[in-house]
């Protein structure tokens, strides 16, 4: 488990279950969702939420595990651009430990 600040006095925080990284790695949530300026903002929030809807909403196959990391992340009610920022920065590190061909074990 990994925990985020999601604002900048340190005050409101999130935890992040290993379910909800493979999660965003199962649907590539990260790719491409910041601009080449590279900076976090509400827009990108707002556009990771829209893309989320949108594979929620064309997809044949089951997806309570991006529901889930709506419910618990993507839409709780303290996330904002800053939080994302966190989020996106425990992935990278999670994803670098985490190599693409390696097996967890639960």
């Amino acid at each position: 488990m990994y925990d985020i600040k999601l604002n900048t006095t340190g005050t409101r925080h999130l935890v992040i279950t290993e379910e909800n990284l493979q999660t965003i790695r199962k649907y590539g949530l990260f790719r491409g969702l910041v601009d080449s300026t590279g900076y976090v903002t509400e827009s990108v929030l707002d556009k990771l939420k829209l893309n989320i809807r949108s594979i929620i909403a064309h997809s044949a196959e089951d997806t309570k595990d991006l529901l889930d990391l709506c419910i618990d992340v993507i839409y709780h009610d303290k996330m904002k651009a800053f939080g994302l920022q966190k989020l996106m920065g425990v992935y990278a590190e999670w994803e670098q430990s985490c190599p693409l061909g390696q097996v967890e074990e639960a």
